[in-house]
């Protein structure tokens, strides 16, 4: 079941929006709020609209989040739990926009991102798919070690024509005219990489996003370590879905074990800076080690019962 929560706002009927910005929300108010408050600082540039989707928080979305409707078109929408990738296809539906936006709740976007990115959609009317240029918040140690993290995925996956073999729903954009929206555009089967599961999508079809270097979009991780380590356990058995049918699909999106070894030992010098510091780098290896072996653990035990 899904409704629309909150009053009308007036000004804001019938108008036409150069984006549509989609975040789906489960019990994030708090981020959320600061996402809100990085749209309201947005420079003078193209109209946009902010949808909503709540996915079956366990409290209804607080008026304060409602009453940023005074500063942009605000649309809340509530649905049943039924996962992140539902609830952006619920937004997709909503979406007046010729662009859609897609952003997390724990995200803050560089005050004149929307103009940055509003220019290279109109100089590039080539291109479909928009992947923005995802940073940490350096002011904690998760956050340098996700700087870390993001900076090397961007770097390695660009490509010499600018499109890169990377798509990160915390800051993605594509036209509109492209996506069925009655479909949707995620696949609601898979809960967890369907980001990644869309890239493989995209680039079967030859079109992998172009990387807009200068719309910047800063990933505010709010979790601590320990909260970061069991979001990680849950991700890794959530994202099989996904990764079963991109295998299906016969394309290789992992890295291989030497380009991982390779990306470490960059982000290892990368870490020897002093806005990162080299414990950013061993928070990184932990978390990764520690998604490497449940990733491993699980399969065994698939396998394992699988034979009886």
């Amino acid at each position: 079941m899904i409704h629309s929560e909150g009053p009308k706002r007036e000004p804001w009927l019938n108008r036409k929006f150069r984006f549509s910005i989609i975040i789906a929300v489960y019990n994030d108010w708090l981020p959320l709020d600061r996402c809100l408050r990085s749209l309201a600082c947005q420079t003078i540039g193209p109209s946009f609209e902010v949808i909503i989707v709540d996915d079956g928080s366990q409290e209804k979305i607080p008026e304060s989040i409602l009453n940023r409707g005074r500063f942009f078109s605000l649309t809340a929408i509530r649905q049943c739990h039924a996962g992140i990738p539902a609830a952006r296809n619920a937004g997709i539906k909503a979406a007046k926009g010729s662009i859609l936006v897609f952003v997390d709740a724990d995200c803050d976007l560089q005050s004149d991102c929307l103009e940055v990115l509003d220019s290279r959609v109109s100089r590039h009317s080539q291109h479909n798919c928009f992947q923005l240029h995802l940073v940490g918040d350096c002011s904690t140690l998760v956050g340098r070690a996700e700087e870390l993290r993001l900076s090397a995925l961007q770097r390695h996956h660009l490509q010499a024509d600018g499109r890169i073999r990377y798509l990160n729903t915390a800051g993605f954009a594509i036209r509109r005219s492209m996506v069925d929206t009655e479909r949707g555009l995620f696949d609601p089967t898979a809960p967890r990489a369907e980001d990644t599961l869309l890239l493989v999508t995209l680039m079967q079809k030859g079109e992998p996003p172009l990387f807009v270097a200068d719309a910047v979009v800063q990933h505010a991780v709010s979790l601590t370590l320990g909260e970061c380590l069991r979001k990680d356990i849950r991700t890794v058995l959530l994202e099989k879905r996904a990764y079963q049918i991109i295998a299906a699909k016969g394309l290789r999106i992992r890295l291989h074990h030497w380009e991982r070894f390779r990306m470490l030992l960059s982000m290892w010098r990368v870490s020897a800076n002093r806005s990162i510091g080299r414990p950013a780098w061993f928070v990184l290896i932990w978390r990764q080690g520690l998604q490497r072996t449940v990733s491993l653990a699980s399969r065994y035990l698939m396998l394992t019962f699988s034979g009886f």
